[in-house]
């Protein structure tokens, strides 16, 4: 009889790195995907399931306006349970370190249903850098049955821990998988992406930085600095930015005051999957204070400088491909301005060796969960 896996996640970035490991579990023998989305964002994780083929088994829809971290963990923990009691798994998977990774995580606990966290071990050392993650993350690290570490750092993370080495497996990180299927999915299907094509021809003779920002720990006075940093890079006529904003008011409003009506700064609506590939792909740098881009843009080449204090991804760092810049608006500048002026410094972070994957990672993860006791 098939083992049942619970699959659960609410957000877009848990959508963008489980979709591989339910592709690679569909064509596993002897185990089951039922798949469960929370909503914890609606319309960004819609965007993911639609271009992966992905129809949830259960659909919590729990998003709503201004909703408290604390009103959302009771949410999510109460309606998670009532899935598990119905479905009985024998397996939960999660993946991350978001309220609903934490939360079903728990749920399987309290019902002693194996937990197998994806992307297990990222530590930043700072419970509030990035936060709620860091705690969410160390929460399910304290009892998952399965670690699936993407990297040698996030393996040493778990052990020092004292995590049992046995059940900590590195696989490398399926960003990396999703990267290589919606890239190749766009070479033969490029009407995918095609919306940026107003972009790519308005900027033809710019070097084109990507943005993103929408860290809660950066909401303030960190999103005011970032915003100050993009207004003075766009003063140079030999850059274009373009920067997705997140729907969040405490982003949008900072970047609306700050950004609006500058030429060579095109704040667009968030963007679904094959886009933001894309945008990687046009991008000469990464700007961001995102988790995934300091993964995904190493896989094409890019640069990335990361506007937080700390990183739970060390490894970007030490490899080159990622280099930490804070909030602070000066440095922001310098280095953004040091990697369009200075041809070596971008080529040392271009041709660094990426160290998150290699895209088989979903396979490794679905062979490890079919063969679990």
């Amino acid at each position: 009889m098939a083992k049942k896996i619970l699959v659960v996640f609410g957000t877009r970035p848990e959508a963008i790195k489980l979709f591989p490991v339910i592709r690679a579990l569909h064509e596993t023998d002897g185990v089951e995907p039922v798949v469960c989305v929370s909503a914890q964002h609606r319309g960004l994780l819609d965007q993911v399931l639609d271009i992966a083929g992905i129809v949830p088994d259960h659909d919590l829809d729990l998003m709503t306006p201004g909703q408290s971290l604390d009103a959302l963990t009771a949410s999510l923990l109460v309606e998670l349970g009532k899935v598990m009691d119905i479905e009985r798994p024998d397996r939960v998977m999660v993946q991350g370190d978001t309220a609903t990774v934490m939360c079903a995580a728990l749920a399987a606990y309290y019902r002693r249903i194996p937990v197998d966290h994806v992307e297990a071990g990222l530590r930043s050392g700072d419970i509030y850098q990035p936060w709620p993650e860091e705690v969410n993350r160390k929460v399910v690290g304290s009892f998952a049955a399965l670690h699936f570490a993407p990297t040698e750092t996030a393996a040493s993370a778990l052990k020092a821990e004292n995590v049992d080495p046995a059940t900590i497996h590195v696989t490398g990180n399926t960003v990396i998988d999703a990267l290589h299927w919606v890239t190749e999915r766009i070479a033969r299907e490029p009407e995918l992406a095609a919306g940026l094509a107003d972009f790519e021809e308005r900027f033809a003779d710019k070097r084109i930085i990507g943005v993103t920002s929408h860290r809660r720990e950066n909401f303030g006075g960190g999103l005011e600095a970032i915003a100050e940093a993009i207004r003075r890079i766009a003063a140079r006529d030999d850059v274009a930015l373009i920067f997705p904003v997140h729907p969040n008011p405490n982003v949008r409003a900072v970047m609306d005051e700050a950004l609006g009506g500058l030429d060579n700064v095109a704040m667009i609506e968030p963007l679904d999957y094959p886009h933001f590939a894309h945008l990687l792909s046009l991008a000469d740098i990464m700007l961001t204070d995102s988790g995934g881009v300091q993964e995904e843009a190493p896989a094409l080449g890019k640069p990335v400088l990361v506007m937080r204090e700390t990183t739970e991804r060390p490894e970007g760092v030490a490899a080159g491909t990622a280099r930490l810049v804070g909030t602070d608006a000066d440095r922001i500048v310098a280095e953004v301005e040091r990697l369009l002026d200075d041809p070596s410094a971008y080529e040392a972070m271009a041709r660094a060796h990426n160290p998150f994957g290699d895209g088989k990672s979903a396979e490794r993860i679905a062979r490890l969960v079919a063969d679990a006791g």
